[in-house]
């Protein structure tokens, strides 16, 4: 009985798109400054692995690759908030933020939507908010 109850509860799957919502600016820029400083961190760490491997002459590439892909992982994800909190400020200013039909904010020269994967239509427009009746 447990299951059934379970599965009627659920969403349906497949019948529709979910709506973006981007989270309050205030929690992307404390993500991002945690990030900042695990970045730091990191950054120093790396530098003190590859001298105590300089030291002892056993120098290890994939641990290397390993921490650098960390780092950027880390960078990545800086950008995408900075990427979204450009897009909020923009459209709480009122600037001519695209927004894509499922509802996210379209990033400058997207070619498609990054939460549903539609194509960005009509070239540039969409992406600088420009409607093209001009």
């Amino acid at each position: 009985m447990a299951r059934t109850e379970s599965r009627r509860g659920a969403a349906p799957t497949g019948s529709s798109v979910p709506e973006y919502v981007v989270p309050p600016a205030r929690e992307l820029k404390r993500e991002r400054k945690a990030l900042l400083e695990m970045r730091e961190e990191r950054l120093r760490d790396l530098g003190g692995l590859a001298l105590e491997m300089y030291k002892r002459d056993r120098f290890s590439a994939t641990l290397v690759v390993e921490r650098c892909a960390e780092l950027v992982a880390i960078e990545v994800r800086v950008q995408e908030i900075d990427a979204l909190l450009d897009g909020t400020a923009r459209l709480r200013r009122g600037g001519g933020g695209a927004v894509c039909i499922c509802g996210a904010p379209l990033l400058l020269g997207a070619q498609f939507c990054a939460t549903c994967g539609r194509p960005v239509g009509g070239g540039r427009s969409p992406a600088t908010g420009s409607t093209g009746d001009e």
